[in-house]
């Protein structure tokens, strides 16, 4: 089978989709959430949770978004895993766009890149070991 324009064959698509998906939740748990380098997260955060709690579930979130990547990165379990990043940006989306949708660079701008990132996500998943882009 023959992949586009027969210059990328499956096993390098995975590799890609698998550094780049890894790669989004490892930035935003160390970067945004742990190290506190887009501080909007933790406002987001303590905007649904209070800020009583803001800090260290900022930091809690962080942590699972780096185990996160991890897993994606061993490649274990691809569909669960998609599963569980799908709940997560739905329900993170939800709550962000009811309680703290003025701290939001644009919701349908989050939305949309969300979508997008699981149509990526979800082609990982499900492509794992097949050709993804065939003739």
């Amino acid at each position: 089978m023959q992949t586009v324009n027969g210059a990328l064959n499956s096993r390098k698509l995975q590799r890609m989709l698998t550094v780049v998906i890894g790669t989004v939740w490892v930035f935003h748990g160390l970067y945004s959430k742990i190290s506190d380098g887009i501080p909007r997260h933790r406002q987001i955060v303590e905007r649904i949770l209070g800020a009583e709690v803001a800090d260290p579930a900022t930091l809690l979130i962080g942590g699972l978004e780096v185990l996160l990547g991890i897993w994606i990165f061993t490649g274990w379990w691809r569909k669960l895993c998609a599963l569980l990043q799908t709940l997560a940006l739905v329900s993170m989306n939800a709550l962000e766009i009811l309680f703290a949708r003025d701290l939001l660079i644009s919701a349908s701008g989050m939305v949309a890149l969300n979508l997008t990132f699981l149509s990526l996500v979800w082609c990982w998943a499900l492509s794992a070991g097949k050709p993804i882009f065939t003739r």
